[in-house]
C-alpha cells in the first residue's frame, strides 16, 4: 500500500475502521512484524560454510517482549531449495510440531550431502498455544564431510625448513560457462593468503588456526563466486611459516616440533555452473612457484620484506611466469583434516598513532595510546636499499626509546638476523612503500622506527590494528565508579589480545596456550563474548595432545614442551572446567560429550598417582603478592573440582556406574582435604591466608555449617591485609566470588575498587589499558603488560555486582539466578548479557534510601531472584513481595523497589 502525503486519514473513524480491517484480512500495511524466532544459527555461527557435522546444532531465540513470553512448541523445516521452503515445503527435514520449550536442536533429517547449501526456518507457538510468524530463512552449507572428497594434492616449493623466503604459488584456468556459485576449500600446513584475480579472498588473518599439525589440520571454506570471471582466471597462494615451521628459537622448543616442515597446502576450487554441471580446479604439480618479497617470516618475532623484489601482477591472470619453478608433491601433514568452524582472527580495530617523537632523521617513536595485540601498517619513503626496522614494545626506557626487556627474556636467537618483535622493510626507491605483516602479530603500545638512511615520517604514517578472534560482544557493564569501568575495559582488552584461535597467556613474550590462564579467564570470556567456537576448537587441541595415560601438557598446542611434573590439576583442569562452563553458559552438552572420555582419563590418572585423595600434581598459586599456599592443598582442590564435574557429567549422560564411582571419589578427596587442612575449631584452612580460605569457599570444599564463619575469617584476613589482595592466580580466581557469594560483598567490592598496590586498580591508576602479569609494576620477572591470568574480575562484575549466574539445573540461562549486591560505594550498576535466549539485564541505582532494581528476563526463560541478606523489604509494582530469597519470575521486564 503506497504511503499517503496526508496524515489526516488516520484521524477519521471510518478510515481507521477500514485500515484496521485491512490489517485483519492480511493487507500489506504493517506497523511491527509479528513475533517470531530470530537469530538462527547453525553450529553457533550465522549461515556457516563448510559444516562437516552430520547432525549440526540449530539454535534460535524467541522474539516476544510480552510478560511471561514462553515457547510451547517448535517446528523445524529444512530444504535445499529456498523457494520451496518459503512455500512451506521441507523435503530434507520436517520435524513436525514438537511440544517443547528448547531452542537447541540437532538436525535429524535426511543424510546431509557434501558441498550442499541447506535452507532452514523455525515455526514457534507462544504461551497461548498460538502459532507465531515464521522465522526468516537461514542456511548452512556443508563442506567436504569426509576426507575422500578432496581432489587436490598437497604441494610445496621444495624448500627446506631453513629456507627463509615465503613462497608464491599460482595457477591459471579458463571458464566458458555461466557460473552459479564457487567455493574454495583450502588446507594448509603453515599460514596463507589466498587471492583470485589479484584480490585477496576474505578478511581473515593468520588462517588456518594453530593445531597439532601432525594430528589435525583445519581447512577453510570461502564463497568466491564474485571473484571469478568469464574467461581466464588466476588463483594464487602465499604461504607463511606460522607455528608449522618455527625458525625462531625460544625455550618452548617449537623449532623441534615433530610436525615441523616447509609449509605446504592443498586446495579445491569447486565451481558450479548454471547448467547444473560442476568443475574442480585443484592443486597438483602443474602449479608454479617462486620466492616472494617476504624474505623472512616468524609468527614469534616478525616479518622481513624486501620491496625491491616485488612482482606486480603476480596474482593476476596473464602474468608471465615462465621463470617460475614447478611445485613438488607432498604427503599430507595429517590424515584428520577438518573444517575451521569458528570466528576467525581479523584486524578488528584500527588505531591511529596518538603521538610521534622524532629523535633524528633515522629514529622515531610512535605511541598508540593503548596496549594491543596485532600489527602496524607503515608508510615509508626513501632511497633504494634503505633498511627500516620497526620495533614493537610495551614499555619505554627513561630516554624514550622502546624497551623490550620485559618480553624478550625467553627468546634465544642464534644471531642478530631475526630481532624480537621487529619487522624489517627494505625500500625500493620508487615511491611510497606500504607494509603490514601478513604472518605475524605482536603485543605492543609503542613502535620505534629506525632506518639505515634518513627518512621522513609523520604521525599518519603508522597505524595500529588490534587483531584477535573476532568473537561477537555478549556482555557489558557500567557503574558510577570510573575505575570499575576502566578496569572492565582493560580486562576485555587483555582477553581479546589473548584470543588467537586459542586462549594465550600473552601476545608478545610467549603466545602460548597456557592451560591455567585459559580456565582462569573462561567465565570472563563467556560473560563478555560469544566464544564457544574458539573454546570447542581448543578442546579438540586438548584431545590431540592428551597422552594415552591421561596426562595433558601445560601449553596446548605444544611441540613437546610441558609434559613435566608441574602440569597438574591447577592448570590442566581445562579439560573439565571449560566444557562444564560451556554447558552452563550455552546449555549445550556437546563439549561435555566430546570430552567425556578425556576428562575420565585425566581424573583416573590423577587418582592413580594420588591414591589417598591428596595430590601435589600442580604448579601452585603462581605469582603471589607475598603469602604462599600449600601445593598439595591447592592441587587437591582442583582434583576435587575435576572429579565433581565428571560425576555430574556422568549423571547428565546416564552413565550410572561412573556417576556413583566419581561421586564417591569427589567425596573422598573433599574429606581428605578437610581432614588435613581444615580446623573446625577456628574455621581456618591451612595457614589462613587469602588463597587458602577463598579457594575452599569458591570450589565447595567448606561444609555448609562452616561457610559463614570461613567467609567471615576471609573478610577479617583481607581487613588485616589492609583491604588489599594477597593472592596469586589461584586465589585471584576465587577470592571475589568467595566473598560476595557468602555475605561479604562489601569487602569484595573494596578489593575490586582498590587503587593502591597491590590491586587491579593500581595498574589502571598507573596508566594500564590491559591487565598485567605481576602485581608489582617494577618486578624483575613475570612482567608482561598484557596477561589474562588475573582476569576473573571481569566475570565477577557480572556475578558479584550484577548478580547474574547460570543455573546448573537449567543451563544456558534457561533459568537465571539473579543475586545482586547493592554495595554501598556504588550509586548505580548495570550488567547485561546476551544469553542463548536473549538479553539479560540486571540494573540497580540508589534513589534516596531505596534502591531501584530493574530486571529484564528474555523470552522463553525465567529467573530466580535472591536479594542481599540485609534487605528489609522489596516491592514490585507497589506490592510487597513475599520472599527476598528464591523469588521466581517469568520472562519480561520488572522494576523492584528495595529497602535495606
Amino acid at each position: 500500500m503506497p504511503q499517503t502525503s496526508s496524515s489526516k486519514i488516520i484521524h477519521k473513524p471510518f478510515h481507521a475502521f477500514i485500515l484496521a480491517l485491512f490489517f485483519i484480512i492480511g493487507g500489506c500495511v504493517t506497523v511491527k512484524a509479528q513475533n517470531q524466532a530470530i537469530n538462527l544459527q547453525a553450529e553457533h555461527l550465522d549461515a556457516p560454510l563448510g559444516v562437516d557435522n552430520n547432525h549440526p546444532r540449530l539454535t534460535w531465540q524467541m522474539d516476544d517482549s510480552s510478560q511471561g513470553a514462553k515457547q510451547t512448541a517448535y517446528q523445524l523445516l529444512v530444504n535445499t531449495d529456498s523457494v520451496l521452503l518459503a512455500k512451506g515445503q521441507a523435503q530434507t527435514w520436517n520435524s513436525g510440531k514438537i511440544k517443547a520449550d528448547i531452542s537447541l536442536v540437532n538436525y535429524n533429517g535426511k543424510a546431509l550431502q557434501p558441498f550442499t547449501k541447506y535452507y532452514w526456518r523455525v515455526k514457534l507457538w507462544n504461551k497461548a498455544g498460538l502459532k507465531m510468524q515464521d522465522s526468516r530463512i537461514s542456511s548452512f552449507e556443508t563442506g567436504m564431510m569426509k576426507g575422500t572428497n578432496w581432489k587436490g594434492s598437497w604441494i610445496s616449493d621444495g624448500g627446506s625448513i631453513d629456507t627463509r623466503p615465503a613462497p608464491y604459488f599460482r595457477n591459471e584456468f579458463r571458464t566458458t560457462k555461466k557460473i552459479k556459485s564457487a567455493r574454495a576449500y583450502i588446507a594448509v600446513g603453515g599460514l596463507y593468503e589466498l587471492s583470485i584475480n589479484g584480490k585477496k579472498v576474505g578478511n581473515h588473518r593468520l588462517d588456518p588456526m594453530f593445531t597439532r599439525f601432525d594430528r589435525r589440520i583445519l581447512y577453510v571454506t570461502y564463497d568466491v563466486t564474485n571473484q571469478l570471471q568469464q574467461g581466464k582466471n588466476a588463483i594464487c597462494v602465499l604461504l607463511g611459516n606460522g607455528w608449522y615451521n618455527m625458525q625462531s628459537l625460544a625455550v618452548w622448543d617449537f623449532d623441534k616440533a615433530p610436525w615441523r616442515n616447509r609449509p605446504a597446502f592443498c586446495m579445491d576450487l569447486r565451481i558450479t555452473y548454471e547448467d547444473g554441471t560442476f568443475e574442480v580446479i585443484s592443486t597438483d604439480d602443474s602449479w608454479k612457484t617462486h620466492s616472494s618479497p617476504i624474505v623472512m617470516n616468524s609468527i614469534y618475532t616478525g616479518e622481513h620484506y624486501d620491496s625491491r623484489l616485488d612482482m606486480p601482477g603476480w596474482n593476476k591472470a596473464g602474468y608471465n611466469d615462465k621463470d617460475w619453478s614447478g611445485t613438488r608433491l607432498r604427503a599430507a601433514p595429517a590424515q584428520n583434516i577438518v573444517s575451521q568452524l569458528m570466528y576467525p582472527i581479523r584486524n578488528v580495530d584500527e588505531i591511529p598513532a596518538l603521538s610521534i617523537k622524532k629523535f633524528s632523521d633515522s629514529t622515531y617513536v610512535f605511541d598508540l595510546g593503548r596496549n594491543i595485540a596485532g600489527v602496524t601498517k607503515v608508510k615509508l619513503r626513501g632511497d633504494s636499499g634503505t633498511v627500516v626496522r620497526i620495533k614493537h614494545g610495551e614499555r619505554l626506557y627513561p630516554n624514550g626509546h622502546v624497551d623490550l626487556s620485559n618480553i624478550d627474556v625467553y627468546y634465544r636467537p642464534k644471531d642478530d638476523s631475526d630481532p624480537f618483535q621487529t619487522d624489517i622493510v627494505i625500500l625500493n626507491g620508487k615511491g611510497e612503500v606500504e607494509f603490514m605483516p601478513k604472518f605475524n602479530y605482536k603485543g605492543f603500545q609503542y613502535v620505534e622506527i629506525t632506518s639505515s638512511k634518513p627518512i621522513s615520517l609523520t604521525k599518519n604514517d603508522v597505524t595500529g590494528y588490534f587483531m584477535h578472534s573476532d568473537v561477537p560482544v555478549a556482555g557489558s557493564i557500567n557503574s558510577s565508579n570510573p575505575l570499575i569501568n576502566k578496569l572492565w575495559w582493560a580486562t576485555n582488552n587483555s582477553y581479546l589480545s589473548n584470543l588467537m584461535g586459542y586462549p594465550t597467556d600473552c601476545p608478545q613474550r610467549e603466545k602460548n596456550g597456557w592451560t591455567g590462564d585459559g580456565h582462569f579467564a573462561v567465565e570472563t570470556g563467556l560473560f563478555n563474548f560469544d566464544g564457544i567456537t574458539v573454546y570447542e576448537k581448543w578442546l579438540a587441541d586438548h584431545r590431540d595432545e592428551q597422552q594415552p595415560n591421561g596426562v595433558l601438557p601445560d601449553i596446548i598446542p605444544t611441540g613437546g614442551w610441558g609434559y613435566g611434573h608441574a602440569n597438574g590439576t591447577d592448570w590442566t583442569s581445562t579439560i573439565a572446567i571449560i566444557p562444564w562452563n560451556l554447558y552452563l553458559f550455552y546449555g549445550d552438552g556437546k563439549p561435555l560429550a566430546d570430552n567425556y572420555n578425556n576428562i575420565k582419563s585425566y581424573v583416573n590418572y590423577v587418582d592413580r598417582i594420588s591414591p589417598k585423595g591428596l595430590t601435589v600434581f600442580g604448579r601452585g598459586d603462581w605469582v603471589p603478592v607475598k603469602s604462599t599456599s600449600s601445593l598439595e592443598y591447592t592441587s587437591s582442590i582442583y582434583f576435587y573440582v575435576d572429579a565433581e564435574i565428571l560425576a555430574k557429567t556422568a549423571k547428565l549422560f546416564n552413565h550410572k556406574e561412573d556417576y556413583e564411582h566419581y561421586t564417591a571419589l569427589a567425596a573422598k578427596i573433599k574429606k581428605a582435604i578437610n581432614d588435613k587442612y581444615f580446623n573446625p575449631k577456628t574455621a581456618i584452612y591451612g595457614k589462613g591466608v587469602q588463597t587458602e580460605l577463598s579457594m575452599a569457599l569458591q570450589w565447595g570444599i567448606v561444609p555448609d555449617e562452616f561457610k559463614k564463619q570461613v567467609a567471615q575469617n576471609l573478610a577479617d584476613r583481607v581487613a588485616a591485609d589492609n583491604m588489599h589482595l594477597d593472592v596469586g592466580v589461584l586465589g585471584t580466581k576465587a577470592i571475589l566470588n568467595a566473598l560476595s557469594d557468602n555475605g561479604q560483598a562489601e569487602t569484595a567490592y573494596k578489593l575490586a575498587a582498590q587503587d593502591t598496590y597491590p590491586s587491579w586498580g593500581w595498574w589502571i591508576k598507573n596508566g594500564a589499558t590491559t591487565l598485567y602479569e605481576n602485581w608489582k609494576i617494577d618486578a624483575h620477572r613475570d612482567i608482561s603488560l598484557n596477561h589474562m591470568m588475573f582476569g576473573e574480575i571481569g566475570a565477577w562484575f557480572f556475578k558479584g555486582l550484577g548478580g547474574i549466574h547460570p543455573d546448573e539445573a537449567h543451563p544456558g540461562f534457561k533459568n537465571i539466578l539473579l543475586k545482586p549486591n547493592f554495595v554501598k560505594e556504588l550509586d548505580f550498576f548495570e550488567a547485561t548479557h546476551n544469553s542463548p535466549y536473549g538479553k539479560i539485564v540486571s540494573s540497580w541505582k540508589r534513589r534516596g534510601k531505596k534502591i531501584i532494581y530493574e530486571v529484564v528476563v528474555p523470552a522463553n526463560s525465567s529467573a530466580t531472584l535472591t536479594f542481599p541478606q540485609q534487605t528489609i523489604e522489596v516491592y514490585l509494582n507497589g506490592k510487597k513481595i513475599n520472599s527476598i530469597s528464591n523469588y521466581q519470575v517469568a520472562a519480561g521486564s520488572y522494576q523492584f523497589t528495595v529497602f535495606q
